[in-house]
């Protein structure tokens, strides 16, 4: 998606999601750093994937940007919280520390890890994935995102996206999306918010 298309697309989700990139790569821009950390949250279907991916696209500074997404570390549909805990501890502490970063892609199809993959230190980075935004990952992330979008809109997108696959699942994921934003408060944390219809 460039900003040239979803400005004159007419499409207010695509709209809502340029404007997030542009105060993002902003944001990211005044920080003055070589390897800034974003991270985006927002329950399933607020856009976050759509968006991680125009910042990699649109990224300020020299160089390339890693990008990481949690749908690859969540071990299952039970997987929520360990998945954000697992980016957390493998992905952005050794980010933060200056030393390379381990992880694993979950195979949701074998229901197993696979490959392993590397992050680092040296390069900026984007993680994003619902149950992001805590305590204890807010001193990890130098830009901090929160997408907020109506639940009929959400999770037309979701099941757009993920189709017969993920209907069956819906509520169970909803459940810990709820207990993520009851526990952490992960709005508090972040700090930009965004409105995505």
């Amino acid at each position: 998606m460039s900003s040239a298309s979803s400005r004159s697309s007419g499409d207010p989700v695509s709209a809502a999601l340029d404007v997030a990139a542009t105060r993002i790569v902003e944001a990211v821009t005044r920080l003055g750093v070589t390897n800034p950390v974003v991270l985006i949250d927002g329950r399933s279907g607020a856009g976050k994937t759509s968006l991680a991916r125009e910042l990699v696209a649109r990224w300020p500074l020299r160089g390339r940007v890693q990008l990481v997404a949690l749908d690859n570390l969540y071990p299952g549909w039970d997987g929520l919280a360990d998945g954000a805990e697992t980016a957390r501890a493998l992905v952005l502490v050794p980010h933060g520390r200056g030393v390379l970063g381990l992880w694993q892609r979950w195979d949701w199809d074998a229901s197993e890890y696979a490959e392993t993959h590397a992050v680092d230190p040296a390069l900026p980075l984007i993680v994003e994935g619902v149950g992001l935004l805590t305590e204890s990952t807010e001193r990890l992330g130098d830009v901090r995102v929160w997408l907020e979008s109506p639940l009929v809109s959400r999770k037309r997108r979701a099941l757009l996206r993920d189709g017969e696959t993920y209907r069956p699942h819906w509520d169970q994921w909803a459940e810990q999306e709820e207990r993520h934003l009851s526990r952490d408060d992960p709005r508090r944390h972040a700090t930009h918010v965004f409105e995505v219809p």
